[in-house]
């Protein structure tokens, strides 16, 4: 309802209780026509489904689209067959009681596959075990095989009860079918628009080419007089060759085994044989077989033909051939004709039976625990052909008897609910059929009491003598025409005796099983006549709302009130709307509902409150609370925006603040760890030093190896930047620790020659020449004279004493130059001995020279009295 409430103005309405003009059947067939403009082939009239066929497939049927409708309120979203099925699965499952769906409508309305879809929507929604896997399996794939029944365009041919059985705790454990009535009929003879059973069409047309061969058949259908009645053996919308495939593969995943498989298509090639078997009046007007050609195929097929009426069993051969001479010799061409199709249609009906029992074995629920259970009740379709078979006799009484149960339900339910409010049930105007279901089975005087006396009677009966019947008993009753009588010469046959009484007990069981269960509906409509996609017949479609009683059920459902509602959900949905029920309304929910509907202004006589429920008497005024919710819900969604863009950003806030809470925390203690372990390095490091250093006279140890490394390289370190610049500097080599006494020592002389072999390759000749020159100097003076260490610096001078020089008394300051250049130029350096005060040389070998030195007041150079030459200097005397 809250769905419709929503989408009312876009696409009509989507409950029909909430239609305005609801006794207009012009305004139904208009809001249902737009809506199926539009591809929204679904429309509530409350709980009922009304579903009209498109003849098109529509994206509305995915696992998207189940999950959605899944645990939903019924109203919260757009009416769908998954919405009608999962509430009806969760209504089972919290009451503990039993429900029923009803599938009704025409033939090609869709009630087939509106069946299908259900079963699939359970099999998908149902909590899955291996057990219960199995289980759906097996009733979804016995599909195809449960509606090998079907005729054209998925016209259901037979009233279909299939139970799925659920525990307790919603788990599907098993299904039972419940079949009432095949239409054997269309075995032999099919109404214009109407194929035969699909599965003739699929064995002839998708049979593998050993199989026909075995079975005496040939791949195509118009071979065949039952496919081809009606010029309907294909359909472009059907595809047989891949429903043989299904069909195959259902048969094996329901237990079939290949004995039984070969028995059913057995079957069904005998029936297509038995079609093709003809007749020919002799010279006294009874039937002869023309040739025996089909009979011999339907004997060498009948080997394998399960015949018995409780166990399947093989056939002999000559039944069939006996069965058929029987029918032909003493009967007319018409009676051997009847004869072959009530033979064809007996086997087929018997088969049918005999699948649906095998079907039934395979889904058997062997659980001894309690069971809840869905119905699916898939009804023939109700139909006036311009020749109505018995069948289709009962099968439109069949759906009287159920429009007169759907009404009662529907009274029912719509009156206990008024009643459990305490609000005054107000009398709803209806057509009631029961008029027509006691004009069929009334005792002693309904259609199927004549009938069955007629069948009885002695003598000859005939369609004359039953019309005749019929007029005496209930020729004044004002829903009973006759046409017109049939001929006397018309051939009327015996029927079993007991079929009629049969239908209409097992019928009357069906009603008690409907009653004893919670009902469900989906109506399935006809869009057209013609299966043309998007098209909508409006006769069609008013016929078929008109027969359904689907505007009775809208009378039913509008008794005085459009709309009512739980007072919880009344409230929590429109507590917006006054300013005493919001936020929160803290009393009882009638109490907040009632101050609600005052705020809003409703007259006394636009509502009433129930017990646990309100109720609206018109469209309008819900109408106008939910306008006024609408625009109430701009206002609300702006205040609630900027709450929550509040909310959450002190939400983000806290986040952060706590990340970052998180972070300080986490980066102190890698921080704290790290320093830790640095700590507990450094102790340790600390503690070897010390070890080291105790230990560091040893020999090397594992106590002391770190240190003396630690020590060698300090020392190198520190000697890189610390080595002498000059091989003059005797001083500035740093000492080193005992452990690198040796290689400080080699070090010293390595890096003395280095330094003399750098300087040694950068002197010039010039340079060398001085040096050898202060070489003599050293040899002679070092040593021997106190002022050596400061004159040795000195460079010599070449223009002071020529190498030329002559006997002669020099007068020089620079004594160590002078001699040293005078023994270069005598080329006697060892002539010259340095003494204290004096110099003793040799000038020739024997004959020795002496000078003395001396200071004085002045400078003066004499002979003394030894016979030494005195040199005497002013000032400090030259040592």
């Amino acid at each position: 309802m809250e769905g419709a409430l929503t989408a009312r103005d876009r696409v009509g309405i989507q409950d029909f209780v909430l239609l305005d003009t609801h006794t207009s059947e012009t305004a139904f067939l208009g809001n249902l026509k737009k809506r199926f403009s539009e591809d929204l082939i679904y429309t509530y009239i409350g709980t009922l489904l009304v579903s009209v066929n498109p003849y098109k497939e529509l994206d509305i049927y995915s696992k998207k689209q189940m999950d959605i409708y899944m645990g939903v309120n019924f109203f919260e979203l757009p009416p769908h067959i998954y919405a009608l099925a999962d509430n009806a699965y969760h209504t089972m499952m919290t009451e503990a009681n039993n429900h029923f769906i009803l599938i009704s409508g025409e033939s090609g309305a869709g009630k087939t596959e509106a069946s299908k879809k259900i079963l699939q929507y359970y099999a998908v929604s149902c909590p899955s075990t291996t057990l219960l896997d199995s289980v759906r399996d097996r009733m979804l794939v016995s599909n195809p095989v449960r509606f090998v029944n079907s005729g054209p365009g998925l016209v259901s041919s037979s009233l279909r009860l299939i139970d799925h059985m659920f525990t307790l705790q919603g788990d599907a454990v098993g299904g039972h079918i419940l079949s009432y009535l095949l239409e054997k009929s269309r075995v032999v003879h099919q109404n214009h628009g109407e194929r035969n059973f699909h599965i003739f069409y699929q064995l002839v047309e998708g049979g593998e080419e050993d199989l026909l061969h075995q079975l005496g058949l040939e791949s195509n259908c118009q071979h065949y007089s039952y496919l081809v009645q009606d010029e309907c053996a294909n359909v472009t919308s059907i595809n047989d060759k891949n429903d043989w495939k299904t069909v195959r593969n259902a048969l094996s995943v329901i237990d079939f085994d290949e004995s039984d498989i070969q028995h059913l298509f057995g079957i069904i090639a005998s029936v297509l044989h038995l079609g093709n078997v003809q007749f020919e009046a002799d010279s006294k007007g009874y039937a002869t077989l023309n040739k025996n050609t089909e009979l011999r195929w339907v004997s060498t097929v009948s080997l394998v033909i399960p015949w018995t009426l409780r166990m399947p069993k093989p056939w002999r051969p000559q039944s069939a051939y006996t069965l058929l001479t029987l029918c032909c010799v003493p009967f007319t061409v018409d009676h051997a004709i009847y004869a072959r199709n009530a033979l064809a249609k007996a086997i087929y009906g018997r088969t049918f039976t005999w699948l649906v029992n095998k079907i039934n074995d395979s889904m058997e629920n062997k659980e001894p625990s309690r069971k809840t259970v869905i119905g699916l009740l898939d009804i023939y379709g109700f139909e006036v052909f311009y020749v109505n078979s018995f069948e289709q006799f009962c099968i439109n009484y069949c759906n009287e008897k159920l429009q007169q149960l759907f009404i009662q339900l529907t009274l029912k339910s719509e009156q206990e609910e008024y009643e459990a409010e305490g609000i005054g049930w107000e009398p709803v105007q209806f057509f009631n059929n029961k008029i027509i279901c006691d004009l069929v089975e009334e005792k002693h005087r309904g259609i199927i009491s004549v009938l069955d006396e007629e069948c009885l009677r002695p003598g000859e009966a005939t369609d004359f003598t039953f019309l005749e019947k019929l007029e005496e008993k209930m020729g004044s009753h004002p829903h009973f025409i006759t046409e017109c009588f049939a001929s006397t010469e018309s051939d009327s046959r015996r029927r079993p005796e007991t079929v009629a009484s049969q239908f209409k007990s097992s019928l009357l069981g069906l009603t008690d099983i409907l009653m004893s269960k919670e009902p469900w509906y989906v109506r399935c409509l006809k869009s057209n006549e013609s299966k043309q996609p998007g098209r909508f017949d409006d006769v069609l479609v008013r016929h078929q709302v008109k027969y359904l009683g689907l505007m009775e059920h809208l009378r039913v459902r509008r008794a005085g009130f459009a709309y009512r509602r739980r007072y919880e959900l009344f409230l929590q949905r429109y507590k917006p709307l006054c300013p005493a029920t919001w936020p929160h309304w803290r009393g009882v929910a009638a109490e907040g509902v009632e101050a609600l509907v005052q705020h809003l202004g409703y007259l006394p006589d636009e509502y009433k409150m129930g017990r646990t429920k309100i109720f609206i008497r018109h469209p309008r005024t819900l109408f106008a609370t939910e306008d006024a919710f609408e625009v109430c819900k701009h206002k609300l969604a702006s205040r609630i925006q900027a709450q929550y863009k509040g909310y959450r950003q002190k939400g983000e806030f806290r986040r952060q603040k706590e990340a970052a809470t998180k972070i300080e925390t986490c980066w102190r203690g890698v921080q704290a760890r790290k320093e830790k372990e640095r700590r507990q390095w450094a102790v340790k490091v600390i503690k070897k030093f010390i070890k080291g250093y105790m230990t560091r006279g040893e020999a090397k140890t594992t106590d002391n190896s770190e240190y003396l490394a630690f020590v060698r390289q300090n020392y190198l370190n520190r000697l890189k930047d610390n080595l002498p610049k000059t091989v003059l500097d005797k001083s500035s080599w740093l000492t080193p620790p005992p452990v690198l006494t040796e290689a400080s020592a080699i070090l010293r002389q390595l890096h003395m020659r280095l330094m003399v072999t750098r300087y040694v390759r950068g002197i010039t000749a010039q340079q060398k020449a001085q040096l050898q020159l202060k070489g003599i100097t050293s040899v002679i003076f070092k040593g021997k004279k106190d002022s050596y260490p400061q004159s040795v610096s000195q460079p010599f001078v070449d223009t002071r004493i020529s190498q030329y020089i002559g006997d002669l008394v020099i007068q020089c300051d620079h004594l160590f130059e002078v001699l040293t250049k005078l023994s270069v130029v005598a080329n006697k350096q060892s002539a010259i001995n340095v003494v204290q005060g004096s110099i003793s040389f040799q000038i020739q070998a024997g004959k020795e020279g002496n000078v003395d030195f001396s200071s004085g007041q002045e400078s003066m150079v004499y002979k003394d009295k030894n016979g030494h030459l005195m040199v005497v200097s002013k000032g400090k005397t030259e040592n």
